[in-house]
């Protein structure tokens, strides 16, 4: 009998070569902008304006002692109060997230999980909302949050999310059209009304697409300046994106190591959320539902 031939290692394939340095070629050109931010702002004020293509400053063993620095100096300003500014961002966020999250759940199951004459034509009406641009509804909705009396507060910027958004309940809706309908049949059969099988069949089992509607929503609120800029008049009331704005324009001639500084602290806490909600998010993107 002839023995057969032993399989020869062909190496990598070329496409796979060049897929992996197309994505880190990409890779690095996202993360150039976050790298120069950090390195700014560790470096005193003549060396961050100077213009030389240096990570650290010189010498490098002052980067912590300047970084020290730049970063209280911008904490602990008496102008701009970015501990105030953080508390207003918390609370808009916070509040906005739970509403979202919730509403947009609640709308996702009637569209998914109950029969009703006229469920596709309103599922239909509700994707139509997603072409209206923001700049159309600005006007209109000032003047119902000032006739409301809401402006110059932080109601206008998380009240709204409380009534769900189109893209969160289109997410939702195709995500709970997965999970098989047998485990409605059986709630009932064991006495759930729709609302015990939402709450302890429906929800316990859509975390990973919760999760990904609340990050959403928790980034969109963090990033937000139009409608802080629309809606608040006290700088009490400011939130980071508006109070990072603020203080570029009380800068004067922009000292770079100091706004690189706020910059870092502003995106700091959407860094660290994203890397705790990581797995969950890689979880959600791997299931049928939100392919």
């Amino acid at each position: 009998m002839r023995a057969d031939k032993p399989h020869s290692y062909k190496g990598p394939r070329p496409s796979g070569v060049l897929s992996s340095v197309l994505l880190v070629v990409v890779s690095v050109a996202f993360l150039a902008p976050l790298v120069w931010m950090l390195s700014t702002s560790v470096k005193p004020e003549d060396q961050a304006a100077s213009g030389e293509m240096r990570l650290l400053p010189t010498p490098p063993s002052s980067v912590f002692a300047h970084a020290a620095d730049n970063y209280s100096a911008v904490w602990n300003d008496r102008t701009i109060r970015f501990p105030m500014y953080l508390r207003n961002t918390l609370i808009v966020a916070i509040l906005g997230v739970v509403g979202m999250t919730l509403s947009s759940a609640i709308v996702a199951y009637g569209l998914s999980r109950i029969q009703w004459r006229g469920r596709g034509f309103v599922f239909f009406l509700v994707l139509a909302t997603m072409m209206i641009p923001f700049p159309v509804l600005m006007v209109p909705l000032y003047i119902i949050f000032r006739e409301l009396g809401w402006t110059g507060s932080l109601k206008p910027l998380w009240v709204p999310a409380w009534f769900g958004s189109a893209f969160n309940i289109f997410l939702l809706r195709q995500f709970f059209m997965t999970i098989p309908a047998q485990l409605d049949e059986a709630a009932r059969l064991d006495g759930c009304s729709h609302w015990s099988i939402f709450w302890r069949v429906i929800l316990p089992l859509s975390k990973p697409a919760l999760a990904v509607v609340a990050l959403f929503h928790f980034i969109y609120v963090w990033n937000d300046f139009v409608g802080p800029l629309i809606f608040l008049t006290d700088r009490d009331q400011f939130t980071l994106a508006l109070g990072l704005q603020l203080y570029q324009s009380q800068a004067g001639n922009t000292p770079w190591n100091l706004l690189m500084a706020a910059s870092a602290l502003m995106i700091s806490p959407l860094i660290v959320l994203f890397m705790l909600t990581q797995r969950t998010f890689v979880q959600s993107v791997a299931t049928d539902g939100l392919k």
